[in-house]
């Protein structure tokens, strides 16, 4: 019951009392019992002494409960110790059990779905953790699939995440920090770390930042809690973290020496510090054997290039035909053009996000027929009619087919955002346009910082060549024999 002793607070607080009767209605007063069906209290005699249970309805396992009130009823006055201390020892045959006399901290445990047992006489609470929290399967997440390699993913319920990392790294070096946010929330926030290979200075400087968050609630979870860590250089569209719901892909980086943030109630890892090289490797990588790790890993990197430029270079040469060469000149629109070029392609980037939100929000039943009609619809009668040429719709499906390629959907949108300016200023300025676009991409790319103030493209600026070469091709384990 870690959370339990880890539990710290600075703030002086209330105490609690010896008579069972203030107790209960200072409890009821702060919880408003009565008005909340879903806390419930049990007032029993326990060895001729009175005592009151309070739970969370909903939290708590039925058996238990029931065993443990069976058995403080069943207890002798002759058999009650002198202290509340001895009876979490000698008199609760059960694994998870503290002692606790600060009223904000008792109501924050009650509230997290421990089970609390308050005697008269005693000037302390006995914290039992009865508590099991509504959970789904640990199924393989949707977004982040993987031919190979294991099937199970994150959920919302942290100590489920705890584990499944757990059972990965059987090391004692493992640490599972738990710490809160949030004034109403008190959201729990795992750090997730080698203590043998993490940096300490980093590691601190993580515990500082979310030790300073002030916020009411992270609403968003993670995301609320990204923006608390990560404030500066707020119109950088490119991601500062990574995230995964995969349990193999956290280990993994946690054995590197990263640190993992679980966030209660998300079913995803934030890892940090995340480099752009971080962001584009995936968990097929490294279930193949080397050779196909590698050609997977640079035909993520070449598409993900190709679907920046593809468009902003076809509208450039469609602007200045002259600069095709002789055997390309088959990608010229041989169609007349109605709506302008660069028109086209913002409608169908605004068109591409329309269906992605619509797909979201169909049931499952109706995604395959509405597919097939928004592809007659907006495909074939589109063209057809004037509105888009086909060379354009060919070149945009390309886009939005080969950005699912990239399984981080923040780099995606970042491709996106950068993409669209790149269009705009090739319309405007032409040529210049164009290079200035790319420019302002590398400037973008290369002024973006992660958390932990290191370059994003490490190992490239700073160049480091063994780490570059690790980054970009997929090498044997070590100790693998040759």
């Amino acid at each position: 019951m870690s959370d339990l002793r880890n539990e710290n607070s600075n703030n002086v607080s209330a105490k609690m009392s010896t008579s069972l009767q203030e107790n209960m209605n200072y409890l009821s007063r702060e919880l408003a019992v009565g008005e909340s069906f879903d806390l419930v209290y049990r007032v029993i005699r326990m060895a001729g002494r009175e005592a009151c249970l309070y739970f969370v309805d909903g939290f708590c396992k039925d058996d238990s409960v029931q065993r443990v009130l069976q058995l403080f009823m069943e207890l002798k006055p002759e058999s009650l110790p002198e202290s509340a201390h001895e009876i979490s020892k000698c008199c609760i045959p059960y694994g998870e059990v503290d002692l606790q006399n600060d009223w904000d901290k008792i109501i924050y445990f009650i509230l997290s779905g421990v089970s609390a047992l308050f005697v008269d006489g005693y000037d302390k609470c006995i914290l039992i953790d009865t508590r099991t929290y509504p959970a789904r399967s640990v199924s393989e997440p949707e977004k982040d699939k993987a031919l190979r390699g294991s099937k199970d993913g994150f959920v919302e319920t942290i100590v489920f995440n705890t584990a499944l990392i757990r059972r990965r790294i059987r090391s004692p070096y493992l640490r599972m920090e738990m710490l809160q946010a949030g004034e109403s929330s008190k959201t729990d926030i795992v750090l997730c770390y080698m203590d043998n290979r993490v940096d300490k200075d980093y590691l601190n400087n993580i515990r500082k930042r979310i030790g300073q968050v002030k916020v009411d609630a992270l609403t968003m979870n993670q995301e609320s809690l990204a923006e608390c860590l990560y404030q500066e250089r707020w119109y950088n569209p490119f991601p500062k973290f990574k995230y995964t719901e995969r349990p193999d892909a956290a280990a993994a980086h946690v054995l590197e020496g990263n640190i993992i943030i679980l966030v209660d109630n998300s079913p995803s890892a934030m890892i940090t510090p995340t480099s752009v090289f971080d962001i584009i490797e995936e968990a097929d990588d490294y279930y193949f054997p080397p050779i196909t790790g590698t050609y997977l890993r640079l035909s993520r990197m070449l598409i993900a290039i190709l679907t920046y430029i593809l468009t902003p270079t076809f509208l450039l040469l469609m602007q200045n035909q002259e600069l095709i060469p002789k055997g390309l000149s088959f990608i010229t629109i041989k169609e007349q053009v109605n709506v302008p070029i660069v028109l086209q392609f913002l409608i169908l980037e605004l068109a591409i996000d329309g269906l992605r939100l619509a797909a979201v929000n169909t049931p499952n039943m109706l995604s395959t027929p509405l597919s097939i009609m928004a592809a007659l619809v907006l495909g074939e009668f589109s063209v057809n009619s004037g509105w888009f040429n086909s060379e354009i719709m060919l070149y945009m499906a390309f886009v939005a087919l080969a950005s699912y390629t990239q399984a981080n959907y923040e780099l995606g949108y970042a491709m996106k955002f950068m993409r669209i300016l790149n269009l705009l200023l090739t319309q405007i300025l032409g040529i210049f346009g164009y290079i200035f676009a790319i420019v302002l991409f590398l400037f973008f790319v290369a002024t973006n910082k992660t958390v932990s103030g290191r370059s994003y493209l490490y190992p490239l600026i700073p160049f480091h060549f063994h780490s570059l070469t690790d980054r970009i091709f997929r090498k044997r384990l070590p100790g693998a024999k040759e």
